[in-house]
């Protein structure tokens, strides 16, 4: 896989920009991806320093709209810290 295909999106909440203060973004990224792959992908996309991967699944929600019922889709987030000698992500400077 190549860096564009690990990381999919930022995740944009009040939560995320907290953390971003703090050095730690997150992203939601492929579900085959592993910790190592994402570091990997953020430091060629952004060269930064990755100090620390943590991952999660977020499971769908069971929504409805009317008659028709299901699950929204499932995905995988990944919030990736930086060293404290690395700059800062600039897609992220903008957002705070």
């Amino acid at each position: 896989m190549i860096a564009q295909d690990i990381i999919i999106r930022p995740i944009i909440t009040e939560k995320s920009m907290i953390g971003a203060t703090q050095k730690k973004y997150t992203f939601e990224v492929a579900k085959n991806a592993g910790k190592i792959e994402i570091a990997q992908a953020v430091e060629k996309l952004f060269k930064v320093k990755v100090a620390k991967v943590n991952t999660l699944h977020v499971r769908g929600q069971y929504r409805r709209q009317g008659r028709s019922e299901g699950y929204t889709r499932s995905w995988k987030k990944a919030v990736v810290t930086l060293t404290a000698d690395s700059k800062n992500i600039e897609f992220f400077e903008g957002m705070m």
